[in-house]
């Protein structure tokens, strides 16, 4: 997709597949068949905060039947539905709000999960963010809010690469130690090998069964299973060549 429309995010995109697999086929309750559903009020909220990772959304939703998988080969083209961050003003089914402005994402899914608390609707709020995106002042205060309201509808998990667009988040500005600092915001923690899709499911299940707001912590690679991607944070932000994506392709596939 991201070689197709010759722009994209692949480092970011691919530390976090696992995590929306198992969101999306274990956990959340999300119909595919979107506003015709009977139970459609009743479904799980996912607000991909980090926004730049909409190849790996849109990769998902297709598997799921949201939309036809050929259309992904329209990503970032001039009147796709798949914008290069998430729009709610293409009419795309499976987005909840319109994301990509970092440190902004959680601050929604608060009021999110809050209203669903005020109509005594069941459904779960769950939020994918950076940890770059984590050195927002605006996340800290969502933390704080959603704590103080008591929001244990509200499930975080953090992208945990430690790289972002200008290098290694600790060079940037170190999160150290983020599991403390979350836990006295007055938040539950787990952290978890973010490409171990049984530690994920766990790590959710105990989520939802938590007296507050939950944070999962997922330690990933950016860049997963490319090998010239991982740990690079030149692959932030830039599509593969040819010959890279070959490269890229059979390493995957391997």
């Amino acid at each position: 997709m991201i070689h197709a429309a010759k722009s994209g995010h692949p480092g970011g995109s691919l530390s976090c597949v696992e995590i929306l697999s198992v969101l999306y086929n274990k956990i959340m309750f999300v119909p595919c068949d979107w506003k015709k559903s009977a139970d459609f009020h009743k479904r799980d909220r996912f607000i991909l905060s980090k926004g730049h990772a909409s190849a790996a959304l849109y990769s998902v939703l297709a598997q799921k039947g949201f939309f036809p998988v050929e259309e992904l080969m329209t990503f970032r083209k001039l009147g796709s539905r798949l914008q290069g961050h998430p729009s709610t003003r293409t009419g795309l089914e499976g987005i909840e709000v319109s994301t990509g402005s970092l440190g902004q994402g959680l601050s929604i899914a608060t009021g999110v999960a809050l209203a669903l608390k005020l109509n005594n609707n069941p459904a779960n709020v769950f939020v994918l963010l950076g940890d770059g995106e984590m050195q927002e002042g605006s996340v800290w205060e969502a933390l704080m809010s959603a704590a103080h309201k008591k929001l244990d509808n509200l499930i975080i998990v953090i992208d945990k690469n430690n790289l972002q667009i200008d290098g290694d988040t600790n060079d940037v500005k170190s999160l150290e130690p983020l599991n403390d600092k979350l836990e006295s915001f007055g938040w539950n923690t787990k952290e978890v090998d973010g490409h171990n899709e049984d530690e994920l499911e766990k790590a959710f299940i105990e989520a939802k069964k938590s007296t507050k707001p939950f944070a999962v912590i997922a330690n990933t690679i950016k860049g997963k299973g490319v090998s010239y991607m991982e740990n690079n944070a030149g692959w932030h932000g830039k599509a593969p060549n040819d010959d890279e994506l070959k490269i890229a392709l059979e390493e995957l596939n391997a």
